[in-house]
């Protein structure tokens, strides 16, 4: 694998130069009054990034998982019940996560390619006259599968519900590349991570949480310790931490937010869309489905590309990797072989992006499939030269 590629999994992402060099740095005494002017411009970065006003932010040293622990462990109690689709890999996980902390998760299975039903969501929480579901988890973009669900469209069906559940969003792979209105939506906890739309690498788990969620914390009883938000919340106050923080990290994401902010957000939602719709334009020269069941719920971050049945999918990844040296994503859980990945977020420009469609066009005429060299790229190129 050259290191001169840019990468085209979906995170981690490709670091850039500025960022990298902000995480290089010489060892800063993290009781100083220094670590402050690192710590306080991170956390009011992301809440920027995030479009709240009210939510409290907590950056733990791990990773999107660990964010997932946070929100869970904090807020919620043994055998408390838990509405949960599952459609796609990291759903799953997130949904394993709260059964092995004994929670009582009732499961929407949803096929892998679809987005979050939130009309059964609205069903099932209109029944809970007793209002036993004590929050709703919501996958905001699966990357397993390439979809993007409707955060605002589970928060009506709550609201219509007239339920006080909380709601947790995993935006892991879309915070920092697609919308995300964590007030205007009513998210309780938002979770995401470093190494995707912050650009960073991974080993940062980065939460929100509103009014709502932060009342909860003091009645819950899952065992915490590492991700006790009270903890952190108070010696984040004092200008610390209450463990040796990564201020490399920390002083790589207080630049990525000002890099961010700096281009405008919604500059960054629609290059990442542009960048993705020459991908998918791409992908339907080459003549293959996406995962992904219609366009309303296809990812600016992620494409999943569908093979020919009976083919292995994960070997249009081996072969990139190995002969031409670029990374694409293999197909995970139900989708395994029968899809690879196309990453396309972060630190990503068109000229880069064409590079990695060529490449996946190379392996798979490498792998006889029926695609015409150089189709997508012209496709993609069409598209980035004329919009």
């Amino acid at each position: 694998m050259s290191t001169q590629n840019p990468v085209f999994i979906p995170g981690p992402t490709n670091i850039p130069e500025v960022l990298r060099k902000a995480c290089d740095m010489p060892t800063l005494d993290h009781r100083s009054s220094a670590f402050a002017e690192i710590l306080h411009p991170a956390l009011n970065g992301v809440k920027k990034v995030l479009k709240t006003e009210t939510a409290e932010v907590f950056v733990f040293p791990s990773t999107g998982t660990g964010g997932w622990e946070t929100a869970i462990t904090n807020t919620l109690s043994a055998g408390d019940k838990i509405l949960a689709a599952r459609n796609g890999m990291f759903s799953h996980r997130w949904i394993d996560m709260c059964q092995r902390h004994g929670l009582d998760v009732q499961i929407v299975e949803t096929p892998w390619g679809a987005g979050i039903p939130a009309d059964r969501y609205e069903e099932i929480l209109t029944a809970d006259k007793n209002h036993e579901i004590k929050a709703v988890l919501a996958t905001h973009n699966e990357t397993a599968t390439g979809v993007r669900s409707d955060i605002a469209a589970v928060r009506k069906a709550l609201d219509s519900a007239g339920h006080p559940a909380l709601l947790y969003v995993d935006g892991v792979s879309s915070i920092g590349s697609m919308d995300f209105r964590m007030d205007e939506w009513g998210v309780d906890i938002a979770v995401a991570g470093s190494q995707k739309g912050f650009m960073l690498t991974a080993g940062l788990a980065i939460t929100a949480f509103s009014p709502k969620a932060m009342a909860a914390i003091e009645n819950a009883t899952l065992p915490r310790t590492f991700f006790d938000v009270r903890d952190m919340g108070k010696t984040n106050a004092a200008n610390g931490y209450p463990y040796t923080p990564a201020v490399g990290l920390l002083n790589g994401l207080k630049t990525s937010c000002e890099m961010l902010l700096a281009e405008g957000l919604e500059n960054v939602f629609a290059r990442h869309h542009r960048i993705a719709e020459g991908v998918r334009a791409a992908v339907k020269a080459w003549g293959l489905p996406m995962c992904a069941q219609s366009p309303d719920l296809y990812s600016d971050s992620v494409t999943a590309v569908c093979t020919p049945e009976g083919f292995n999918a994960t070997d249009i990844v081996t072969v990139a990797a190995e002969k031409y040296g670029v990374a694409f994503g293999v197909g995970l859980g139900d989708v395994a072989g029968k899809v690879f990945r196309i990453g396309h977020l972060g630190s990503l420009t068109d000229v880069m992006t064409l590079s990695g469609i060529a490449t996946a066009e190379m392996a798979m005429v490498d792998l006889g499939l029926n695609i015409k060299l150089g189709s997508g790229v012209a496709a993609a190129q069409e598209y980035y030269r004329t919009k």
